[in-house]
């Protein structure tokens, strides 16, 4: 079924689950795409399989993300009516030895960097009264794990952006999600172990729940998803 929305901006492009979702919400969902990355170069095959825009963008810088949202803009022929924030950044290691600096990267990439795309994202969407902002969250996003102080401190926080956002835009037609995937993704380079075969999630079914929310009657919204192989804890 075609989306009532017709164009997209995935902002943390590359050949993981975002371009699963750029692959659905294309072919699925006949929307015209855009994709950010802070390495455009690397969308090529990407790009030139669904006809997409490929834009630059370290999501952490401020005028970067004003300049990627006005060239989308123009690329797309209008604002993206759907933006999904991917980025992130992850520092593993005893607490007492977590280098500072890697810490304030984390999170100028995983929240910091939320903020600053939805906010602009929601200062096109808010005026039309309609639209959708998605986040990708992790197991981070609700467990903090030993050793991984940092990834869970930016995953709470783009957790606690999306959650108060769903809530002052929701009323204003911007449909806000965040999608907790709680377990490992499976890769060309990172597949089960043999005596574990559905232990991790499939790119594409994850993409197709976000392609579900796009679905959903503004009577039914959601604002956040858990997504987990059906053999993981929790």
């Amino acid at each position: 079924m075609k989306s009532i929305y017709q164009t997209a901006l995935i902002v943390g492009a590359g050949d993981g689950l975002s371009a699963s979702i750029a692959r659905a919400f294309a072919d699925k969902g006949g929307m015209r795409i855009a994709l950010a990355a802070r390495n455009p170069g690397k969308l090529a095959g990407l790009v030139k399989e669904l006809g997409a825009q490929a834009l630059e963008c370290d999501a952490s810088d401020r005028s970067q993300v004003e300049t990627m949202f006005a060239r989308a803009d123009e690329l797309l022929g209008a604002s993206p009516d759907v933006v999904v924030y991917n980025p992130s950044y992850r520092v593993r290691g005893p607490f007492l030895e977590v280098d500072p600096g890697d810490v304030a990267k984390a999170l100028a990439i995983t929240a910091y960097g939320g903020f600053l795309v939805a906010q602009q994202a929601a200062k096109r969407m808010v005026p039309r009264g309609s639209g959708a902002i998605l986040f990708t969250g992790a197991s981070a996003s609700i467990k903090g794990y030993p050793q991984s102080a940092t990834f869970a401190m930016g995953k709470f926080a783009l957790r606690g952006l999306a959650q108060s956002i769903a809530r002052e835009l929701a009323p204003k037609g911007v449909h806000v999600a965040h999608f907790v995937i709680d377990g490992g993704i499976r890769s060309a380079t990172r597949i089960e172990p043999a005596d574990a075969p559905d232990s991790m999630l499939d790119a594409d079914a994850i993409a197709r729940s976000y392609l579900h929310i796009l679905e959903q009657d503004r009577s039914a919204w959601t604002w956040e998803v858990e997504l987990r192989p059906w053999v993981e804890k929790f």
